[in-house]
């Protein structure tokens, strides 16, 4: 299933930086160049990340807040806001879901794409502690939070932000079946090329192409499509 979109603003969630361009990449690349304005928003400092036990973890945040801007200009994105919550630490705070809440009034999105909150027990690598926190924050913000001018009053009251309906959120690395797909073949080599601006992630750069094909093309079978095609997968639900 394709999904023909209409959305002018789409919003990014994710925890950790490098996280949105294994799970939604090649969708942003399509989507920026149907002239859709994407916002990233990445919750945590990513500290906790990375191979190399010489660089101090101050530098692993200032280098991956770098890498991930780099990423992102690679697909067509030039608004990334960083939260700067401790990378390995999250947890579903009502400070997070009022600063979810700030970002989602400001940019006013449409769609909201957000990792899923449900451990995949099948995929545990899919499920990150952080990626589980940021994804109930996520749809706590979205519903109620955001449109509720009497969630977060501050919001209001001080930073003149007013209530925000996101329409509908797509959610990256759901236990349920997609229900949305997105043809990414043409936006493939950018994909791949956003994921390894995050050099500090990756010991094996090469390995990267074949694994997200695979991937890819998995979700193309599931969606039907024809041999070839490469498909990112969304469980999609209205809000």
């Amino acid at each position: 299933m394709s999904d023909e979109d209409t959305v002018e603003r789409i919003l990014v969630v994710s925890a950790h930086p490098d996280d949105v361009d294994f799970g939604a990449a090649g969708s942003v690349a399509t989507w920026t160049d149907a002239g859709k304005h994407v916002t990233y928003c990445i919750v945590t400092d990513g500290a906790a990340g990375g191979f190399d036990e010489t660089v101090s973890r101050a530098e692993m945040a200032e280098i991956r807040q770098a890498e991930q801007t780099a990423a992102a200009k690679t697909v067509g994105v030039d608004d990334v806001v960083f939260l700067g919550y401790p990378d390995g630490r999250l947890e579903v705070t009502m400070d997070l879901r009022r600063d979810l809440s700030r970002v989602i009034r400001q940019v006013r999105p449409e769609r909201v794409v957000s990792q899923s909150p449900d451990r995949n027990y099948e995929r545990i690598f899919a499920s990150h502690p952080d990626h589980l926190a940021a994804g109930e924050a996520v749809l706590c913000a979205v519903y109620p939070d955001a449109r509720n001018p009497f969630a977060h009053p501050e919001l209001l009251d001080r930073e003149h932000l007013e209530p925000w309906s996101v329409h509908e959120v797509w959610m990256m690395a759901a236990t349920s079946s997609p229900s949305r797909f997105v043809d990414v073949t043409d936006a493939f080599d950018r994909k791949i090329e956003a994921l390894r601006c995050h050099v500090s992630q990756h010991p094996n750069p090469d390995g990267l192409e074949p694994m997200i094909r695979g991937w890819l093309t998995a979700n193309a079978e599931r969606a039907g499509w024809p041999a070839g095609r490469l498909a990112e997968g969304f469980y999609a639900i209205a809000t």
